[in-house]
Parts: C-alpha cells; sequence; structure tokens
C-alpha cells in the first residue's frame, strides 16, 4: 500500500527526519504547498494519506479511487473532512490522542496570562511608541471554570489549582474523580473559562448567545479546542459589549482566520494560529504515531 503525507510543512520536516526509522514502511512526503483542487492529482495511486490539518473536502476525495485511510495528525477531523460521507465511501479516518495534552494546557495558561494582563496590546504599543501601562486582572485568588475534563482539561485544572485559583469543572460525563458543577453554576461564578471539548455534532455550537448572557459580566474566555464550539456572532457581541472582558483564542470556526474578520481588530482579542500543540515533543509523539498507524495499515510488525 502506497502512503503519502500529503502536507509535511518546514516545522514538521525535521522532526519527521527524527521520527522515521529504518525498518518503517516507506511514506511518500509532500514539502510543496498546494491548492485544494489540487488533491486527486496528489492522491492519485495511494491507499493512505497523512493530514496535517490540510481540508479534505469530499466532492475532490471522491476522485482519489484507491484512497482508503486517513491519518489525521490530531484528534479533530471533523473540522477538515465530512466524515460521515468518507465512511460511506469506505474510507476510515484515524485521529491521535493524548500526543501534546501538556503542550495544549500551557498554551492554555499563556493564553490566560496573556489576556489578564493584555501582553499583546502593550506589546503592539511599545513596538509602535506608545508607553501606556494597562492595568491587568490578577489570577490568583479568581476562579477558573474548566469545561471539559479529557486529558487537556484535567492538566489545565491541577495548573490553575497551583496558580491559587479556585476550580470549577464541568464535563460532559459524569463519573470522574474531579467534583462537578452545573454549566449555569460555572458561567454564572467563573472569572476565566477556558474550552476543551472536542467538537461533534453535539458539541457544535456548544456555547450560543445564551450561554455568553449567562457569563460573569467581565469575563476572560479562552478557547484551544475547536472555534465551533462557540457561536462565533455571539462571541463578537460579548467582546463588542465588554461583556466578556477578553479573549484568547487559538482556534477558529473558519481557518485560517481571513484578515478582514472582526475579531482581527479587536483590541480585547489575544490570537494564535492554531498552535498549542506545536511543540518539538508534542510534534515527535505525533508523528511517531502517526507511522506507527501506517504500520499497522501495511501490516508491518511493531519492532
Amino acid at each position: 500500500m502506497k502512503s503519502l503525507f500529503i502536507d509535511c510543512n518546514a516545522q514538521l520536516t525535521g522532526v519527521w527526519q527524527r521520527a522515521v526509522r529504518a525498518d518503517d514502511p516507506p511514506i511518500d512526503v509532500n514539502c510543496m504547498p498546494f491548492e485544494q483542487t489540487e488533491l486527486p492529482r496528489l492522491l492519485a495511486g495511494y491507499e493512505i494519506c497523512i493530514d496535517d490539518h490540510s481540508y479534505l473536502p469530499s466532492e475532490l476525495i471522491k476522485q482519489c479511487e484507491k484512497l482508503k485511510h486517513i491519518v489525521f495528525l490530531g484528534t479533530g477531523a471533523a473540522s477538515y473532512m465530512n466524515l460521515a460521507e468518507l465512511a460511506l465511501r469506505g474510507i476510515h479516518v484515524h485521529t491521535i490522542k493524548g500526543y501534546g495534552d501538556m503542550a495544549v494546557a500551557e498554551h492554555s495558561i499563556a493564553l490566560m496570562f496573556a489576556a489578564c494582563r493584555q501582553i499583546a496590546r502593550m506589546d503592539r504599543q511599545v513596538r509602535s511608541g506608545i508607553w501606556s501601562p494597562l492595568e491587568g486582572l490578577q489570577l490568583h485568588g479568581k476562579t477558573l471554570g474548566v469545561i471539559g475534563l479529557g486529558g487537556i482539561g484535567s492538566a489545565v485544572l491541577r495548573i490553575g489549582r497551583s496558580l491559587g485559583m479556585e476550580v470549577l469543572a464541568w464535563n460532559r460525563t459524569p463519573g470522574l474523580d474531579e467534583p462537578l458543577v452545573a454549566l449555569d453554576t460555572l458561567l454564572v461564578r467563573a472569572d476565566v473559562i477556558t474550552l476543551h471539548l472536542a467538537l461533534n455534532d453535539a458539541t457544535r455550537g456548544f456555547l450560543g448567545p445564551e450561554h455568553v448572557t449567562r457569563m460573569k459580566p467581565g469575563v476572560i474566555l479562552i478557547n484551544t479546542a475547536r472555534g465551533a464550539l462557540i457561536d462565533e456572532g455571539a462571541l463578537v457581541d460579548g467582546l463588542r459589549s465588554g461583556h466578556i472582558r477578553h479573549a484568547g483564542l487559538d482556534v477558529f470556526t473558519d481557518e485560517p482566520l481571513k484578515p478582514g474578520h472582526p475579531l482581527a481588530s479587536m483590541e480585547n482579542v489575544t490570537l494564535t494560529a492554531h498552535a498549542g500543540f506545536r511543540t518539538a515533543e508534542a510534534s515527535m509523539t505525533l508523528l511517531r504515531r502517526a507511522i506507527d498507524i501506517v504500520r499497522g495499515v501495511v501490516g508491518t510488525p511493531m519492532p
């Protein structure tokens, strides 16, 4: 079976070279940018595709007659392809969990600090010759609301407690060791809310206008999970009104974020480019697991 890593970018090239072992099955690597319409040409003759966050529209993938497996580098494949339609075509999508929980948790905390202390805004001002110290929000003694207690949310919860924050947690499924509160209680009480849910049909638009309205006035909102978890219009309205004091966002409903998007021009938003999982350590784990999935598919025994 032929395999192609379709979108190995410059950051991942060196990591890929270190991750590959001599006894791994052959995997071709494309490092060149491509237009979405080129997918059928690139994937012609390949049964396996490794995908690092490139969109794979069903109408193009159906032209890839040999494709049977997609190994998505992460957990949020549903944001980049239609899983149900691919399944109907007999294409199995493999996702990879847990490879960068601490990396994303640390990024969430970094955005939390940046939002509370207006770091990005002051950085822009100082670089442009404006010296205007801005008042920030101290995290110690504040209440942190963690929505979603998978590996990432649980790590954020532990770090929040170590900062001297009271932590409230909500999870879609009960039975965890951590005590949970009702979602409404979390929204009303939390000074900082951070999202760590998987995106699926049940969670798309999870935080709608009614939830934003119930949030504590002046709340800090952090999202390193998926942009579509939040109703984007409600988010923008909350930021414009000041009901949401500041948002730290690593993910967006449509990526990359367009320059003319309302979020791109707001001073009370700190933006990063879906980079929460991008550390050398997490990338090495991620790529090694992707290669091992390919090994399993083609029937190469593990060493």
